[in-house]
Protein backbone atom coordinates (compact mmCIF):
# COMPACT_ATOMS: atom_id res chain seq x y z
CA UNK A 1 0.00 0.00 0.00
CA UNK A 2 1.31 3.98 -0.73
CA UNK A 3 2.38 5.17 2.38
CA UNK A 4 2.18 8.67 3.09
CA UNK A 5 5.28 11.43 2.23
CA UNK A 6 4.07 13.66 5.08
CA UNK A 7 7.74 13.32 6.79
CA UNK A 8 9.94 15.51 8.73
CA UNK A 9 11.83 17.94 6.75
CA UNK A 10 15.52 16.07 6.48
CA UNK A 11 18.73 18.04 6.39
CA UNK A 12 19.77 19.20 2.69
CA UNK A 13 17.00 20.53 -0.20
CA UNK A 14 13.65 19.33 -0.43
CA UNK A 15 14.23 18.21 -4.07
CA UNK A 16 17.55 16.90 -6.21
CA UNK A 17 16.86 17.39 -9.31
CA UNK A 18 18.76 15.14 -12.05
CA UNK A 19 20.02 15.51 -15.08
CA UNK A 20 21.97 13.75 -17.40
CA UNK A 21 23.93 14.46 -20.31
CA UNK A 22 25.31 12.58 -23.29
CA UNK A 23 25.93 14.52 -26.64
CA UNK A 24 23.47 16.80 -25.23
CA UNK A 25 25.61 19.90 -25.94
CA UNK A 26 22.42 21.72 -28.12
CA UNK A 27 20.37 21.04 -25.34
CA UNK A 28 21.46 21.38 -22.02
CA UNK A 29 22.40 24.62 -21.36
CA UNK A 30 18.90 25.68 -22.29
CA UNK A 31 17.45 22.47 -19.76
CA UNK A 32 19.88 24.14 -16.82
CA UNK A 33 18.52 27.67 -17.92
CA UNK A 34 15.02 26.67 -17.63
CA UNK A 35 15.85 24.85 -13.89
CA UNK A 36 17.92 28.14 -12.93
CA UNK A 37 14.34 30.13 -13.45
CA UNK A 38 12.67 28.04 -11.30
CA UNK A 39 10.10 29.80 -8.87
CA UNK A 40 10.77 26.56 -6.22
CA UNK A 41 14.11 27.39 -5.11
CA UNK A 42 14.30 24.66 -2.26
CA UNK A 43 16.55 22.24 -4.84
CA UNK A 44 20.08 20.70 -5.65
CA UNK A 45 20.91 19.62 -8.99
CA UNK A 46 23.40 16.94 -9.40
CA UNK A 47 24.62 16.89 -13.10
CA UNK A 48 25.80 13.49 -14.48
CA UNK A 49 27.88 13.37 -17.92
CA UNK A 50 27.96 10.15 -19.13
CA UNK A 51 31.56 10.76 -20.48
CA UNK A 52 30.13 13.08 -23.65
CA UNK A 53 32.59 13.37 -26.58
CA UNK A 54 32.44 17.01 -26.65
CA UNK A 55 32.30 17.25 -21.80
CA UNK A 56 29.84 19.90 -22.39
CA UNK A 57 28.62 19.60 -19.45
CA UNK A 58 31.26 21.38 -17.20
CA UNK A 59 30.45 24.44 -18.94
CA UNK A 60 26.49 23.85 -18.31
CA UNK A 61 27.34 22.98 -14.82
CA UNK A 62 27.65 27.05 -13.99
CA UNK A 63 24.44 28.14 -14.95
CA UNK A 64 22.66 26.78 -12.08
CA UNK A 65 25.10 27.64 -8.53
CA UNK A 66 25.97 24.90 -6.45
CA UNK A 67 25.88 22.17 -9.25
CA UNK A 68 27.08 18.75 -8.53
CA UNK A 69 28.77 17.51 -11.23
CA UNK A 70 29.10 13.57 -11.51
CA UNK A 71 31.39 13.10 -14.78
CA UNK A 72 31.39 9.23 -15.30
CA UNK A 73 34.70 7.44 -17.55
CA UNK A 74 32.08 5.50 -19.68
CA UNK A 75 28.71 5.87 -20.48
CA UNK A 76 26.22 4.22 -18.02
CA UNK A 77 23.20 4.73 -19.65
CA UNK A 78 20.55 7.26 -18.72
CA UNK A 79 19.29 4.49 -16.24
CA UNK A 80 23.05 3.76 -14.30
CA UNK A 81 23.28 7.97 -14.47
CA UNK A 82 20.02 8.39 -12.47
CA UNK A 83 20.25 6.12 -10.00
CA UNK A 84 23.61 7.64 -9.54
CA UNK A 85 22.05 10.88 -8.58
CA UNK A 86 20.04 9.17 -6.75
CA UNK A 87 22.45 7.72 -4.38
CA UNK A 88 24.18 10.91 -4.27
CA UNK A 89 21.09 13.17 -3.78
CA UNK A 90 20.12 14.55 -0.69
CA UNK A 91 16.75 15.94 -0.94
CA UNK A 92 13.24 14.08 -0.21
CA UNK A 93 12.10 14.34 -3.41
CA UNK A 94 14.18 13.40 -6.65
CA UNK A 95 12.95 14.86 -10.08
CA UNK A 96 14.20 13.28 -13.14
CA UNK A 97 14.54 16.07 -16.24
CA UNK A 98 15.98 15.30 -19.35
CA UNK A 99 18.56 17.36 -21.04
CA UNK A 100 16.14 18.05 -23.75
CA UNK A 101 13.13 18.93 -21.55
CA UNK A 102 12.57 22.38 -20.83
CA UNK A 103 10.16 23.24 -18.09
CA UNK A 104 8.03 26.30 -16.83
CA UNK A 105 9.34 28.50 -14.46
CA UNK A 106 6.21 26.85 -12.15
CA UNK A 107 7.45 23.28 -12.83
CA UNK A 108 9.00 22.30 -9.68
CA UNK A 109 6.00 24.28 -7.48
CA UNK A 110 3.44 22.54 -9.69
CA UNK A 111 4.95 18.87 -8.43
CA UNK A 112 6.20 19.83 -5.04
CA UNK A 113 2.54 21.78 -4.59
CA UNK A 114 0.85 18.23 -5.90
CA UNK A 115 3.21 16.36 -2.50
CA UNK A 116 0.83 18.04 -0.44
CA UNK A 117 -2.61 17.36 -2.37
CA UNK A 118 -1.44 13.73 -2.18
CA UNK A 119 0.00 13.09 0.78
CA UNK A 120 -0.49 9.22 -0.04
CA UNK A 121 1.56 9.23 -3.02
CA UNK A 122 5.14 9.39 -3.77
CA UNK A 123 4.93 9.50 -7.20
CA UNK A 124 4.30 11.86 -9.87
CA UNK A 125 4.70 13.24 -13.57
CA UNK A 126 4.31 16.42 -15.85
CA UNK A 127 2.35 17.20 -18.38
CA UNK A 128 4.47 16.91 -21.69
CA UNK A 129 4.51 19.36 -24.72
CA UNK A 130 5.94 19.36 -28.32
CA UNK A 131 8.96 21.79 -28.00
CA UNK A 132 8.35 22.66 -31.85
CA UNK A 133 4.80 23.35 -31.16
CA UNK A 134 3.51 23.53 -27.46
CA UNK A 135 0.09 23.11 -28.60
CA UNK A 136 0.85 19.26 -29.31
CA UNK A 137 1.18 16.42 -26.47
CA UNK A 138 4.29 14.76 -26.09
CA UNK A 139 2.41 12.90 -23.33
CA UNK A 140 -0.04 12.94 -20.40
CA UNK A 141 2.34 10.00 -18.41
CA UNK A 142 2.78 6.59 -19.50
CA UNK A 143 -0.61 3.95 -20.22
CA UNK A 144 0.12 0.11 -20.28
CA UNK A 145 -1.59 -1.55 -23.40
CA UNK A 146 -2.83 -5.26 -22.76
CA UNK A 147 0.02 -6.47 -25.68
CA UNK A 148 2.43 -4.90 -22.96
CA UNK A 149 3.12 -2.01 -25.12
CA UNK A 150 3.34 1.21 -23.40
CA UNK A 151 3.34 4.22 -24.95
CA UNK A 152 3.11 8.57 -23.70
CA UNK A 153 -0.82 9.31 -23.22
CA UNK A 154 -2.16 11.69 -26.22
CA UNK A 155 1.24 11.73 -27.78
CA UNK A 156 0.87 14.15 -30.87
CA UNK A 157 -2.72 14.64 -30.24
CA UNK A 158 -3.73 18.54 -29.75
CA UNK A 159 -3.27 19.55 -25.88
CA UNK A 160 -6.91 19.76 -24.26
CA UNK A 161 -6.07 22.06 -21.97
CA UNK A 162 -8.18 21.38 -19.47
CA UNK A 163 -6.76 17.81 -18.17
CA UNK A 164 -7.54 16.64 -14.74
CA UNK A 165 -5.14 15.67 -12.57
CA UNK A 166 -5.05 11.89 -11.83
CA UNK A 167 -3.68 8.79 -11.59
CA UNK A 168 -1.77 6.93 -14.74
CA UNK A 169 -0.03 3.48 -15.10
CA UNK A 170 3.54 5.30 -15.11
CA UNK A 171 5.63 8.89 -15.19
CA UNK A 172 7.82 9.30 -17.95
CA UNK A 173 11.43 9.50 -16.88
CA UNK A 174 11.42 12.72 -18.72
CA UNK A 175 9.64 14.92 -16.52
CA UNK A 176 8.67 13.35 -12.76
CA UNK A 177 8.83 13.54 -9.36
CA UNK A 178 9.64 10.45 -6.68
CA UNK A 179 10.11 9.72 -3.12
CA UNK A 180 14.14 9.42 -3.19
CA UNK A 181 14.11 6.93 -0.49
CA UNK A 182 11.35 4.56 -2.59
CA UNK A 183 13.65 5.03 -5.87
CA UNK A 184 16.12 3.45 -3.86
CA UNK A 185 14.00 0.60 -1.76
CA UNK A 186 12.71 -0.24 -5.32
CA UNK A 187 15.94 -0.62 -6.67
CA UNK A 188 15.94 2.37 -8.82
CA UNK A 189 15.86 1.93 -12.49
CA UNK A 190 17.28 -1.55 -13.69
CA UNK A 191 20.63 -0.75 -15.40
CA UNK A 192 20.15 -3.81 -17.81
CA UNK A 193 17.84 -1.27 -19.71
CA UNK A 194 20.25 1.09 -20.25
CA UNK A 195 18.22 3.17 -21.43
CA UNK A 196 14.59 3.41 -23.29
CA UNK A 197 11.78 2.02 -21.00
CA UNK A 198 13.57 1.39 -17.70
CA UNK A 199 10.72 4.55 -16.61
CA UNK A 200 7.85 2.13 -17.84
CA UNK A 201 10.01 -0.61 -15.86
CA UNK A 202 10.12 1.25 -12.89
CA UNK A 203 6.18 2.77 -12.93
CA UNK A 204 5.42 -1.08 -13.55
CA UNK A 205 7.28 -1.80 -10.12
CA UNK A 206 5.46 0.78 -8.71
CA UNK A 207 1.92 -0.82 -9.64
CA UNK A 208 3.31 -4.04 -8.44
CA UNK A 209 4.29 -2.54 -5.30
CA UNK A 210 0.45 -0.90 -4.08
CA UNK A 211 2.32 2.73 -5.29
CA UNK A 212 0.33 5.19 -7.62
CA UNK A 213 1.22 7.49 -9.60
CA UNK A 214 -0.39 10.97 -10.57
CA UNK A 215 -0.06 13.58 -12.88
CA UNK A 216 0.20 16.99 -12.44
CA UNK A 217 -1.09 18.60 -15.58
CA UNK A 218 -0.46 21.83 -14.19
CA UNK A 219 3.50 20.89 -14.22
CA UNK A 220 4.69 21.40 -18.01
CA UNK A 221 7.86 20.76 -19.93
CA UNK A 222 8.46 21.46 -23.55
CA UNK A 223 10.01 18.14 -24.71
CA UNK A 224 12.15 17.63 -27.63
CA UNK A 225 12.65 13.90 -27.51
CA UNK A 226 15.17 11.34 -28.58
CA UNK A 227 18.01 14.41 -28.78
CA UNK A 228 20.82 12.56 -27.31
CA UNK A 229 20.20 9.18 -29.13
CA UNK A 230 19.87 10.17 -33.13
CA UNK A 231 16.02 10.49 -33.14
CA UNK A 232 12.83 8.58 -32.56
CA UNK A 233 13.81 6.30 -35.48
CA UNK A 234 17.53 5.87 -35.49
CA UNK A 235 18.67 2.19 -35.16
CA UNK A 236 19.59 2.77 -31.28
CA UNK A 237 16.40 4.18 -30.35
CA UNK A 238 14.65 1.33 -32.23
CA UNK A 239 16.90 -1.90 -31.07
CA UNK A 240 16.82 -0.50 -27.22
CA UNK A 241 12.82 0.49 -27.60
CA UNK A 242 12.05 -3.14 -29.29
CA UNK A 243 13.89 -5.49 -26.60
CA UNK A 244 13.31 -3.19 -23.93
CA UNK A 245 9.34 -3.77 -23.93
CA UNK A 246 9.99 -7.15 -24.10
CA UNK A 247 11.97 -7.39 -20.94
CA UNK A 248 9.27 -5.08 -19.14
CA UNK A 249 7.10 -8.10 -20.51
CA UNK A 250 8.77 -10.48 -19.17
CA UNK A 251 9.95 -9.39 -15.77
CA UNK A 252 6.78 -7.62 -14.88
CA UNK A 253 3.67 -9.15 -15.75
CA UNK A 254 2.04 -11.19 -13.46
CA UNK A 255 1.90 -14.94 -14.32
CA UNK A 256 -1.82 -14.58 -14.70
CA UNK A 257 -1.51 -12.01 -16.91
CA UNK A 258 0.98 -14.06 -19.38
CA UNK A 259 -1.26 -16.26 -21.20
CA UNK A 260 -3.11 -13.15 -22.66
CA UNK A 261 -0.12 -10.45 -22.97
CA UNK A 262 2.66 -12.48 -24.46
CA UNK A 263 0.43 -13.63 -27.61
CA UNK A 264 -0.84 -10.33 -27.96
CA UNK A 265 2.37 -9.15 -27.85
CA UNK A 266 4.20 -11.10 -30.23
CA UNK A 267 1.24 -10.44 -32.67
CA UNK A 268 1.50 -6.56 -32.22
CA UNK A 269 5.10 -6.67 -32.52
CA UNK A 270 4.62 -8.82 -35.58
CA UNK A 271 1.86 -5.92 -36.94
CA UNK A 272 3.69 -3.05 -36.44
CA UNK A 273 7.17 -4.24 -37.76
CA UNK A 274 5.15 -5.41 -41.08
CA UNK A 275 3.64 -2.04 -41.61
CA UNK A 276 4.98 -0.42 -44.86
CA UNK A 277 6.34 2.37 -43.02
CA UNK A 278 8.50 0.12 -40.62
CA UNK A 279 9.98 -2.42 -43.30
CA UNK A 280 12.84 -0.74 -43.53
CA UNK A 281 13.85 -1.31 -40.00
CA UNK A 282 12.74 -4.86 -39.89
CA UNK A 283 16.46 -5.86 -39.66
CA UNK A 284 16.62 -4.17 -36.56
CA UNK A 285 13.22 -5.19 -35.34
CA UNK A 286 14.58 -8.95 -35.09
CA UNK A 287 17.81 -8.09 -33.98
CA UNK A 288 16.32 -6.41 -30.84
CA UNK A 289 14.27 -9.63 -30.30
CA UNK A 290 17.19 -11.92 -30.44
CA UNK A 291 19.05 -9.83 -28.19
CA UNK A 292 15.87 -9.82 -25.90
CA UNK A 293 15.49 -13.46 -26.15
CA UNK A 294 19.14 -14.03 -25.40
CA UNK A 295 19.14 -11.86 -22.33
CA UNK A 296 16.24 -12.93 -20.92
CA UNK A 297 18.39 -15.03 -18.19
CA UNK A 298 19.39 -12.33 -15.68
CA UNK A 299 15.81 -10.80 -16.78
CA UNK A 300 14.12 -13.75 -15.50
CA UNK A 301 16.16 -13.43 -12.25
CA UNK A 302 15.24 -10.06 -11.62
CA UNK A 303 11.30 -11.34 -12.38
CA UNK A 304 11.45 -13.40 -9.65
CA UNK A 305 12.83 -10.93 -7.09
CA UNK A 306 10.35 -8.55 -8.44
CA UNK A 307 6.96 -10.69 -8.47
CA UNK A 308 7.91 -12.30 -5.02
CA UNK A 309 7.23 -8.86 -2.97
CA UNK A 310 4.37 -7.55 -5.10
CA UNK A 311 1.31 -6.19 -2.92
CA UNK A 312 -0.80 -5.69 -6.18
CA UNK A 313 -3.27 -8.94 -7.79
CA UNK A 314 -2.68 -9.22 -11.05
CA UNK A 315 -6.63 -8.44 -11.53
CA UNK A 316 -5.41 -4.88 -9.49
CA UNK A 317 -2.67 -4.83 -12.42
CA UNK A 318 -5.33 -5.49 -15.34
CA UNK A 319 -7.44 -2.87 -14.49
CA UNK A 320 -4.64 -0.27 -14.50
CA UNK A 321 -4.04 -1.15 -18.22
CA UNK A 322 -6.18 -0.32 -21.16
CA UNK A 323 -7.60 -3.13 -22.74
CA UNK A 324 -8.88 -1.48 -25.64
CA UNK A 325 -7.03 -1.63 -28.63
CA UNK A 326 -8.14 1.52 -29.99
CA UNK A 327 -6.50 3.13 -26.97
CA UNK A 328 -3.21 2.07 -28.59
CA UNK A 329 -3.21 2.78 -32.10
CA UNK A 330 -4.96 6.26 -30.92
CA UNK A 331 -2.72 6.71 -28.33
CA UNK A 332 -5.24 7.93 -26.31
CA UNK A 333 -4.39 9.22 -22.58
CA UNK A 334 -6.10 6.92 -19.55
CA UNK A 335 -6.36 9.10 -16.92
CA UNK A 336 -7.86 8.18 -13.70
CA UNK A 337 -9.17 10.62 -11.54
CA UNK A 338 -8.93 10.27 -7.79
CA UNK A 339 -11.59 11.29 -5.45
CA UNK A 340 -8.88 13.59 -3.35
CA UNK A 341 -8.02 15.99 -6.88
CA UNK A 342 -9.10 19.34 -6.68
Amino acid sequence: MAQSNRKDKPQGPAVTVAVVAYNSGETLARCLEKLAAQTYRDFELVLVDNASPQGEAQAAAQIVPGTRLIENAENRGFAGACNQAAEAGRGQWLALLNPDAYPEADWLEQLVAATARHPDVRSFTSRQVMDEDPGVLDGLGDVMSLPCIPYRGGYLQPDPGDTPEGEVFSPCGAAMLIDRALFLELGGFDEGFFCYCEDVDLGYRLQLAGEPTVLVPSAVVRHVGSASSGGAKSEFALFHGYRNRFWVLAKDTPALLLPLVLPTHLLAAAYVAMRPQNRPYLGVTLKAYRAAIAGLGPVLKRRRAVQATRRRSALGIARAMTWNPRDLTGRRAVIRVRPTSR
